[in-house]
């Protein structure tokens, strides 16, 4: 889990080489003309403006193809050495062919991610040079997985973006609903977090000493900030140990770790 601002906007940032080996095109895609599912296309726009959510756009991709983008890069082929000053020998790498390969791009939070695409035209807008290849979604997620990249973006330059989380990727690789930690809740609306992942956050920081009090909240970095109120009286020493033992325990937790995409800490003093 990561601390993070989770800005989509952040994701059209530099891109980062990847593999991705096991995608590929496939005939169930034979007569794909690259355009965006319908119902995706206005969930992304609804999630976007503020009126949808990101789990409806995570259940229908589930269900959807993407676009994974690949691009262009140049294979060393041969080495050739020639004579350099001095009766020096050089080698110059001639760069013979060019791979195909699937790129990760930075999420704000340094995290890798990778960006898919709803359509043709979304891809072109990011990446002039990409070349479109339709996958399950589910696929590109289980991809993601196996490469250790935390995040997929959808439609990084647009029309409408989504972040999809870690915990939201490792679902749609697993074809698992995906269970936000985060759900409306507040009396007007707002996000709470959800009862299972705040009784396990209690749970998990209530046992080690000197935690007076542990809940759990909406995070102002993080997806979900766990608030500790404490013993008065720590020295630096033991708040670090107390910290320590925070972290492992909530790290040790199923529901946590499967739910949560990123975590921040708070402490104060118990009163």
């Amino acid at each position: 889990m990561t601390a993070g601002d989770g800005d989509p906007a952040g994701t059209e940032g530099r891109a980062l080489p990847g593999h991705l080996k096991s995608i590929q095109p496939t005939s169930q895609f034979a007569g794909d003309d690259g355009s965006a599912d319908p119902e995706l296309a206005s969930l992304l726009r609804a999630h976007a403006g503020g009126t949808g959510s990101l789990g409806d756009v995570v259940r229908r991709l589930a269900v959807t193809r993407v676009l994974v983008p690949v691009l262009a890069e140049l294979a060393v082929a041969d080495v050739v050495e020639h004579d350099g000053p001095s009766g020096t020998t050089q080698e110059l790498h001639v760069d013979k062919e060019a791979a195909a390969g699937v790129v990760a791009i930075e999420a704000p939070d340094g995290r890798r991610a990778l960006p898919v695409f709803s359509s043709v035209d979304a891809m072109k807008a990011w990446r002039a040079d990409a070349r479109p290849v339709p996958v399950e979604a589910a696929r590109a997620a289980l991809s993601a997985v196996s490469e250790d990249w935390s995040l997929l973006v959808v439609d990084p330059a647009g029309p409408a973006t989504a972040l999809v989380p870690r915990p939201a990727v490792w679902a749609l690789a697993q074809g698992h609903e995906w269970r936000p930690a985060l759900v409306p809740g507040g009396t007007d609306g707002a996000l709470v977090v959800d009862r299972e992942v705040a009784t396990a956050v209690a749970d998990a920081a209530a046992p080690v000493q000197h935690v007076v009090r542990a809940h759990a909240e909406p995070g102002r970095r993080a997806e979900v900030a766990v608030v500790l109120a404490l013993d008065p009286g720590l020295d630096r020493s033991g708040l670090d140990r107390v910290l320590a033992q925070v972290n492992a325990r909530l790290g040790a937790s199923t529901v946590i770790s499967g739910r949560v995409d990123s975590l921040e800490l708070r402490v104060g003093a118990a009163r």
